[in-house]
């Protein structure tokens, strides 16, 4: 069954250039894992350093994998560095 996650994040100003590199790279990697569709990123208009990253898997199962991964918690390391307060994740399933 079809999953779509929501990844909320804020981060520090002036950061920007740093951050998209670091989101570009992660999504490539995530692109090479079973079960990945589609991402995109969205960003505030009224507050650019909160984004919302919204990915769609074929299954919650694939996408934990994912998110429990070592080669993802890389990643989420070096965002977190940039970031202001934790990730937020929501799952959704379609019914």
């Amino acid at each position: 069954m079809p999953a779509k996650i929501l990844i909320r994040r804020s981060f520090q100003k002036d950061k920007t250039t740093e951050i998209l590199t670091i989101l570009n790279r992660f999504r490539a990697s995530a692109k090479t894992q079973s079960g990945y569709i589609d991402g995109e990123t969205w960003i505030n208009p009224e507050d650019p350093h909160k984004t919302l990253v919204v990915v769609t898997w074929d299954s919650l199962a694939n996408w934990r994998t994912w998110k429990n991964s070592q080669k993802r918690r890389t990643f989420e390391a070096m965002l977190e560095i940039y970031q202001v307060g934790p990730t937020r994740y929501e799952e959704f399933e379609i019914r």
